[in-house]
């Protein structure tokens, strides 16, 4: 399998996990596309900076594009290529982050979440206050 093809059917998994299997419905509500447009800058950015410093090499048969030539950096826009990262990773980091906060959100519904107390624990405190 391909880089392109695992990256495809990543995004299709989670979908089908955000509608049908956790039914949280994230990928219908403006607030989750407004926080990804948000996610997605800072993706980008550090995409550009691991690929574009060769920090991260990708196999030119397993994505889209061409190959790059070893003593030259990958292009920064096209060749398969967005801010020097290949657009499959742009799938990997939908996927990531939906699944993310699908999980969150579903545990939250099901009431999985710790309730916060404010303080500090009384457990420590207690043992503070003995050994004075």
């Amino acid at each position: 399998m391909t880089y392109t093809e695992i990256g495809l059917f990543s995004v299709v998994a989670v979908v089908i996990c955000d509608i049908y299997i956790f039914r949280t419905r994230l990928i219908r509500r403006r607030i989750f596309w407004a926080s990804y447009a948000i996610i997605i800058f800072f993706q980008l950015v550090t995409n550009g900076i691991l690929t574009g410093f060769r920090i991260v090499r990708y196999d030119a048969d397993a994505i889209i594009g061409g190959s790059t030539p070893t003593n030259h950096a990958p292009a920064f826009i096209g060749d398969g290529r967005l801010v020097f990262a290949p657009i499959e990773d742009l799938l990997f980091g939908f996927s990531l982050v939906l699944l993310t906060l699908i999980l969150w959100v579903w545990h939250g519904k099901n009431g999985l979440q710790r309730q916060p107390v404010s303080g500090p624990p009384v457990a420590k405190v207690a043992k503070v206050l003995r050994s004075k």
